[in-house]
């Protein structure tokens, strides 16, 4: 299947987030646009992998869907991955299971 060259590469999910997400796969130096502004991927990315939209300094909260997922645990430049490297998970349960 050929790519649409078109078709956007990664989403931001919400306005307020600080990332985005690939749409389809991404190669490491290959160049997208996110809202207008250039991303150069760092590295090679599946689709639903998350990225910095912006400049993510240490301690910054990361927003996904307007909601707090983690916290910068070292400076992340734009088109970086996400991942838990780089990122201290901050989830907080929203449950509890019933045994």
């Amino acid at each position: 299947m050929a790519i649409d060259a078109d078709a956007p590469a990664v989403m931001r999910l919400s306005p307020r987030d600080n990332i985005a997400v690939a749409l389809r796969a991404l190669k490491a130096g290959e160049s997208v646009i996110l809202e207008g502004v250039t991303l150069t991927i760092e590295r090679n990315m599946a689709i639903g992998q998350k990225l910095a939209a912006q400049p993510i300094a240490a301690g910054d909260i990361i927003l996904k869907y307007g909601c707090p997922i983690g916290t910068a645990t070292e400076a992340i430049s734009p088109g970086q991955r996400i991942h838990a490297r780089n990122v201290e998970t901050r989830y907080l349960p929203t449950y509890t299971l019933s045994e």
